[in-house]
C-alpha cells in the first residue's frame, strides 16, 4: 500500500467561495484554463490535479498510488483578514470531511486552521478533530509572520495533544519573502528554512515536551532539520535561553518526529534515515504542484537503503499507523 502524505487539493467549493466573496488572492486565468492564484513571491497554477478528485484518482491509479493524506497548502487562508480566514477555512475543512466521506478510503485529510484568529483556530481545531472526524491539521510554518510556538497558539495545541492528533508543519511566506521574489527563491529555500525555523521555536519553547500526545510531522524532509539537529543540541548547552522552557536535548525530541520524502536527493534520505529512523520517514510527492512528482517519490523510495519491511512502512504502513487509516 502506497499513502502519499504530502500533496495539496483546492476544493471546488472554497475557490466558488473566493470568486464570489473576495480574497487577496489576484485570481488569473492561465492559457489552459486553469486558475492561478498570485501571492508575493508566489503563485499556483490550479491544474486539474488540484480540484478534481476523479481527474485524481486516474491519476493515481496510472502510478500505482492507492491513498493521498490531502491537505491545503500556502500561504492558505492566511492572506485574507482574520474573520475572512476564519469564514473560508470552515468552508475548506466541510469539503474536505464530505470528499473524505464519499470516497471512503481512497483520501484522508488534514484540516486547515485560521491561525491569525487564534481564538478561533482553536475552536476550529475542536471542530475538526470532533465534530468531523479529521486525524490532524496541516499548520503553515508562521501565522502571518508570528510564531507557531507564540503563547496565544497554547489553546490550539492543547486541542490536538487532546485529541492525539497530526500536526503536520507545512512551508509558507517566511518573514523576509521581499528579498526572495526573484528566482523563485521563496519557495526554493525560503520554504525549507521557514520549517526549520518554526520547528526549533517549537522545540526551545516547550510546546513539544508539554504536548506529548501530538503526532509531529515536517514537510519537505525537515527543511535543514536533520542536518541542523547537533547545532540544536550545541545551542541547548550553550545558552540558557534555550534551557528557560526546553528540558530535553532537541535532537532526542526531533528523532521522534515524521519526515515526508519530498525531497528526493538520496544523500539527503540516507540523512533523514540516519536520524529519525525508517520507521518514521512517510512518503510525499508534493503533487500536483510543478515542482512535485509522484514518480519520483516512488522511485526515490525504492532506491533507498532498508529492508523490504522497512520500505513498506516507509511507502505507506508508517502513515496508515499515525492516521489510524487501516
Amino acid at each position: 500500500m502506497i499513502i502519499d502524505f504530502h500533496n495539496h487539493y483546492f476544493p471546488p467549493r472554497y475557490l466558488d467561495a473566493i470568486r464570489s466573496g473576495g480574497s487577496h488572492f489576484r485570481v488569473t486565468t492561465d492559457d489552459d484554463g486553469n486558475p492561478v492564484l498570485h501571492s508575493p513571491g508566489d503563485y499556483n497554477v490550479l491544474v486539474p490535479g488540484h480540484r478534481d478528485l476523479d481527474f485524481r484518482a486516474r491519476v493515481l491509479d496510472e502510478v500505482g498510488v492507492d491513498r493521498q493524506v490531502l491537505t491545503f497548502t500556502a500561504p492558505g487562508t492566511s492572506i485574507e483578514t482574520p474573520d475572512r480566514a476564519v469564514e473560508l477555512s470552515r468552508v475548506i475543512n466541510d469539503a474536505f470531511a464530505e470528499d473524505v466521506a464519499a470516497w471512503k478510503g481512497r483520501y484522508t485529510a488534514l484540516a486547515h486552521l485560521p491561525m491569525n484568529a487564534p481564538d478561533a483556530a482553536a475552536e476550529e481545531a475542536e471542530r475538526v478533530l470532533g465534530e468531523l472526524g479529521l486525524p490532524g491539521v496541516m499548520f503553515l510554518s508562521n501565522a502571518s509572520g508570528v510564531p507557531l510556538s507564540d503563547d496565544r497558539f497554547l489553546p490550539v495545541w492543547e486541542v490536538l495533544n487532546r485529541h492525539r492528533a497530526v500536526a503536520y508543519i507545512h512551508p509558507t511566506y517566511p518573514v523576509g519573502v521581499e528579498v526572495m521574489e526573484k528566482y523563485m527563491l521563496m519557495p526554493m529555500v525560503g520554504f525549507l528554512m521557514d520549517t526549520t525555523l518554526a520547528t526549533a521555536s517549537l522545540v526551545y519553547a516547550g510546546v513539544v515536551e508539554r504536548h506529548p500526545d501530538i503526532t509531529w510531522v515536517l514537510g519537505h524532509l525537515g527543511g535543514a532539520v536533520p542536518y541542523l539537529a547537533e547545532r540544536f543540541d550545541r545551542g541547548f548547552e550553550a545558552y540558557p535561553e534555550c534551557r528557560e522552557r526546553c528540558t530535553v536535548l532537541p535532537s532526542e525530541q526531533l528523532r521522534n518526529f515524521y519526515y515526508d520524502t519530498v525531497n528526493f536527493d538520496p544523500a539527503c534520505l540516507r540523512l533523514a534515515l540516519e536520524f529519525a529512523g525508517a520507521d518514521h520517514i512517510v512518503a510525499g510527492s508534493d503533487y500536483p504542484h510543478m515542482i512535485g512528482s509522484l514518480e519520483k517519490m516512488k522511485s526515490s523510495i525504492a532506491g533507498m537503503p532498508v529492508t523490504d519491511e522497512e520500505r513498506a512502512g516507509i511507502y505507506g504502513g508508517n502513515a496508515a499507523r499515525i492516521l489510524g487509516m487501516g
